[in-house]
Formats: structure tokens, sequence, C-alpha cells
């Protein structure tokens, strides 16, 4: 089963195991969060779209690192002018780890390998 989720402004599609890179969220590193903005759930026996949302659709993540992209070079410059600027950012994100996924009727798809990861961040 998969999902499609919003966050952060980003849709992003998922399914349980899954390691994806959302923008920041106030949250510990190994703590358990919802995520309810689901847009569509998909791969099972049936198909949920939302309208926006999917009503009692949940996806469970674990907060599995807080940091920071690479940095990214903002150059300005303005030919024959003498003007140049240079800038540099970076962003910071949040992994998360899809735990589960849970459907309206009830369905839950559970990650296989989620003892391997709580290993390594342990």
């Amino acid at each position: 089963m998969y999902a499609i989720l919003k966050s952060g402004g980003k849709q992003y599609r998922v399914k349980a195991g899954d390691s994806l890179k959302v923008e920041k969220l106030d949250q510990e590193v190994g703590s358990e969060i919802s995520l309810s903005e689901v847009l569509l759930l998909g791969g099972g026996a049936e198909t949920f779209i939302g309208v926006p949302l999917v009503d009692k659709a949940s996806v469970t993540a674990v907060v599995a690192k807080q940091a920071r992209r690479p940095k990214i070079i903002v150059f300005k410059k303005k030919r024959r002018q003498g003007y140049r600027k240079l800038q540099g950012h970076r962003q910071d994100f949040t992994e998360l780890f899809i735990k589960s996924i849970q459907s309206p009727n009830g369905d839950v798809s559970k990650a296989d390998n989620e003892a391997k990861v709580y290993k390594k961040e342990a």
C-alpha cells in the first residue's frame, strides 16, 4: 500500500519502510509522529481519493534525523556595473522513516525492516 501525503507545502509518495526528507518539523529525534494530511491511498484492495484529504487515514513515522542540506551558492551579477553579490543558503530538513500506513477501513501496512533502523540510530 502507498500513500500520497502533504508536508511543508510539498507532496510525497511513500510506502511503509521508506525514508524521506521533508521540511523541518519541530520534533525530537526518535519520536513517533502521525501525519494526517493524506491526499490519496492506493495499492491495496481499494483506492481512496481525498477531497481534499482522506478521512480517518494516517501515516505513522519516526523522526530519524534532524540536519541541514548541502550549501547552495546564490550569485548575483549585473554586467558592466561592477555589481556582484555572493550568498550561500542551507535548508533545514527532517528525515522520516515511514513505520506504517493506516487506511480508513482499518487496513494497516507496516514496515518490514523496522528493527534495522532502530539499531542504526541507537
